[in-house]
């Protein structure tokens, strides 16, 4: 039996039951395909599936996910399951596909997870375990590192970012060798993989590759500021993007300094973190965020947002021993979490959703884990506990887990990236489990970007390169003890008390004594009000001029000779960055998606489909409850005329097909027969919401006051998981409004509850109102647009901007009270929890074999 606390145990066994849940579907609905698509329940098939674009490059026809996730077996001590899953890798899986990957995602998820596999099987075996095991997949590895060697044939050493598994770089015929640009992180975070294959193997190429490509990194950092920038050519080493932050783009490449010092022992790469991140606390850090900055001029700041991808940090912080800015910045992220369910692929500075996406990325839920360790603060499982709930009440559907389309909606994607099961089951299982219930000590290894295990047995002695004096002054040569940095257990909470208010309130700004327009961005493109005296004052001291145009909006533009100095002239080009970033971001989200939530049985709330709304009818964004009801299909199927199953329609939400006449007058036909709303399915076989952008529905020039009833729009991807469903379980019904409801109100009183979602449903709260507009308006982007110039005469740019509903609607986070973090998480007693759950095993059992 789990020995865990009370706050622990449920938690724990609910990972163990929902990685085995996981892992199963995912061999049963997927394999051998490289992830699942948790939605319709197959396979993400590279070429067969509509592109992603860049999303793609990590699928390489190998078994992704399989790879991915062998250590993350073994961890759980799913020690069968583990053995079986290596069998398959060795008999089934080929490298030598003629496709092009990602150097980068098949470095960390590929390579890593053969490495962190082949890890597991030594150990295994040196047990009595797999003594069939001969180091096959320690071969494989090196099979594929040599496949990505032909990337690293640069003047500079740093890679291109893709290869072809089988020829290589093969030039302008394919996507491989034209490559100018690469990421940071992606030619950055290569040592640890490459390292280890050299020292498992002896063969010392890979590292070697790999730490001249650091080393072209680390000597084309700026100088001044010892900061990187996002982009770097890889023949030339200048700088693309300029931008330096710890995000996406830059993250792990800081990640693998620290992390080659302590697997490699070369004190060179603690030399050079500790470098880079005196600079990050000096330019990039303003506790609790973390601004990208320029990399010249490193107190000018780049951007208004954050990308999710920065949580990996405190978790960093934690092995450098700075916790105390990584406990401030980890609690903004958690209250940005809390505010939306998920933490968004970016957010503003005052923590609005800039990107909706959340594609279950884990770097939040590692930082909690490394947070807990350092600290062993409860109120980390608080966290913890928070992540699984929302993770089980939103994003787990019948066939796994799928990605958030928009957090604000609660609408899904079909999408289970190989990393979550790599990662996010493997750093909440290890916050929630004792020590005695890991099946070996994870402090004898080190955890890869992908979180995969390599082991500490890999160190040498000081490497030093020759040829290089290192800086004594810049060195922390011991590790922090975690256990004696915390004798006060109060001192966490007490950083956390004043972040919780200041998310509350408002973003804190670092304080200034500079006069407005005087080097200190004085005003914001999301405050900007083109009717006040004040705000066109300080446009006029940065040499920005309004310009009324004839079509009554007006017209931004900047001279930077007429700016009152040179830096009110770079405060000028920040706010008109800024606009044009406002600008871009509104026409991508003119409005915001509205949801079709699938609540019948056996989905319960479990599916959201991403639908788009329309110009008339309902607006189910000022509706609190939104249209709950069956739906069935319209005959005709594509309304455009009387419809001859009214009796059926009524009462009811009507399926129809797009085209042959306009989106308003099917609305007519189905509210005529007595339909309570409208789902409209595109008919171009194949569309999807994962690939094409939304669009609103338009009347048909007439006056659509007569339309009452709601209607969405379903590309033929999501419309068909509807049909689908229809027809195999004949009554189906849905709920359409502006975002998905939890899924524990979808059952009725009168409803017998299914045991499983007695345990899916931890603790229902009364939900939070998310979307209450804010007490002060500012200006109306669409009657703005703005052209940035250089000089008096040259433009650079010019964009329109249009309006952008539910943009700025977002409350600042509402912390709410503190929650108990005294081990008592819910209202049962610790022996009714453990009766709960015994009694509820078998019942979990049944749902397996039931779903699949």
């Amino acid at each position: 039996m789990w020995m865990l606390h009370s706050a622990t145990m449920l938690p724990a066994f609910l990972l163990l039951f929902f990685m085995g849940t996981s892992s199963r579907l995912s061999e049963d609905h997927a394999y051998p395909a490289d992830e699942l698509m948790p939605l319709t329940c197959r396979g993400r098939v590279r070429g067969l599936e509509p592109s992603r674009g860049d999303v793609d490059d990590a699928l390489g026809k190998f078994s992704l996910t399989l790879i991915d996730t062998l250590d993350t077996l073994a961890l759980l001590n799913k020690m069968a399951e583990f053995e079986e899953a290596v069998r398959r890798v060795v008999t089934d899986v080929r490298l030598d596909n003629d496709i092009v990957v990602s150097v980068f995602e098949t470095n960390i998820r590929v390579l890593g997870g053969l490495l962190g596999g082949h890890s597991m099987a030594v150990m295994l075996k040196e047990s009595g375990r797999m003594v069939w095991y001969q180091d096959e997949l320690l071969h494989m590895a090196k099979d594929l590192g040599l496949r990505l060697l032909p990337a690293f044939n640069t003047s500079s050493g740093l890679p291109y970012p893709r290869v072809n598994l089988r020829f290589g770089v093969r030039g302008p015929e394919t996507r491989t060798g034209t490559e100018t640009d690469t990421c940071t992180a992606c030619a950055g975070t290569i040592i640890l993989e490459f390292a280890a294959l050299s020292r498992f193997t002896g063969d010392p190429t890979f590292e070697a590759h790999a730490r001249r490509a650091l080393d072209f990194l680390w000597e084309k950092r700026q100088r001044n500021s010892n900061l990187v920038g996002t982009t770097i050519n890889i023949h030339s080493g200048e700088w693309i993007r300029r931008d330096s932050g710890v995000g996406a783009g830059i993250d792990s490449y800081y990640e693998y300094l620290m992390k080659a010092y302590i697997l490699l022992g070369d004190d060179q790469f603690l030399q050079r973190f500790n470098t880079h991140y005196a600079s990050i606390m000096k330019y990039i850090s303003q506790p609790p965020l973390l601004l990208d900055v320029h990399i010249h001029k490193p107190l000018l700041p780049a951007r208004t947002w954050m990308d999710s991808l920065l949580a990996f940090f405190p978790g960093l912080q934690v092995l450098k021993g700075d916790i105390r800015p990584a406990i401030e910045t980890h609690e903004m992220l958690y209250q940005v979490t809390k505010k939306h369910n998920f933490l968004p692929e970016a957010f503003t500075t005052d923590f609005r959703v800039h990107w909706a996406q959340h594609p279950l990325r884990p770097e939040f839920a590692e930082s909690t884990y490394f947070l807990y360790k350092a600290t062993r603060d409860p109120y980390y499982l608080e966290v913890g506990r928070t992540i699984l709930e929302n993770l089980n009440r939103f994003a787990r559907v019948p066939c796994g887990f799928a990605a958030m389309k928009d957090v604000r909606t609660g609408s899904h994607e079909d999408r289970m990236d190989s990393f979550f099961l790599a990662e996010m089951f493997k750093y909440l299982f290890l916050l929630f489990a004792e020590e005695e219930d890991l099946p070996f000590n994870v402090e004898d290894y080190v955890f890869t970007t992908e979180a995969h295990l390599l082991p500490l047995s890999l160190s040498t002695a000081s490497n030093s390169q020759a040829g290089e004096e290192l800086d004594d002054s810049n060195f922390e040569w011991t590790c922090p003890n975690t256990r004696l940095l915390f004798p006060d257990p109060a001192f966490p909470r007490n950083l956390r008390e004043p972040i919780r208010s200041a998310v509350d309130k408002s973003c804190p700004r670092p304080t200034t004594h500079r006069e407005p327009g005087m080097g200190h961005p004085p005003l914001r493109a999301q405050d900007f009000m083109a009717n006040n005296p004040e705000h066109l004052e300080l446009l006029r001291r940065m040499g920005v001029s309004l310009i009324h145009l004839k079509d009554g909006r007006v017209q931004l533009v900047q001279h930077a000779t007429q700016a009152v100095s040179a830096v009110a002239a770079e405060d000028g080009m920040r706010f008109m960055q800024e606009m044009m970033e406002l600008s871009s971001q509104q026409q991508k989200e003119q409005l915001p998606p509205r949801a079709v939530q699938i609540v019948s049985h056996p989905f319960f709330g479990r599916v959201v489909l991403t639908a788009g709304p329309a110009q008339f009818g309902m607006d189910l964004y000022k509706s609190n409850s939104g249209v709950r009801g069956f739906v069935t299909v319209a005959e005709p199927y594509n309304g455009c005329s009387v419809l001859s199953n009214g009796e059926i329609v009524a009462g009811r939400i009507a399926l129809l097909q797009r085209g042959q006449c306009m989106f308003a007058e099917k609305a007519r036909h189905i509210q005529k027969a007595g339909a309570i709303g409208g789902i409209v399915i595109d008919d171009n076989e194949g569309s999807s919401s994962d690939t094409a952008p939304l669009f609103q529905m338009a009347g048909d020039g007439r006056n659509t006051d007569d339309v009452t009833l709601p209607l969405l729009f379903l590309f033929h991807k999501e419309g068909n998981i509807l049909l689908e469903a229809l027809k195999e379980y004949r009554e189906v019904e849905v709920l359409l409004s502006d975002k998905a409801r939890d899924r524990g109100e979808m059952l009725s009183e009168t409803e017998p509850r299914h045991e499983y979602e007695k345990m899916l449903i931890f603790e229902e709260g009364e939900e939070k109102d998310h979307t209450s507009p804010a007490s002060s308006e500012p200006v109306d982007q669409s009657q703005v647009t703005t052209q940035e110039q250089t000089t008096d005469d040259s433009v650079v740019g010019q964009e329109s901007v249009q309006p952008a509903e539910g943009l700025g609607s977002y409350d600042p986070v509402d912390v709410g009270e503190e929650p108990a973090v005294d081990g008592d998480y819910s209202s049962q007693s610790d022996d009714s929890l453990v009766a709960d759950w015994q009694e509820d095993l078998e019942a979990f059992k049944q749902m397996e074999k039931d779903e699949l």
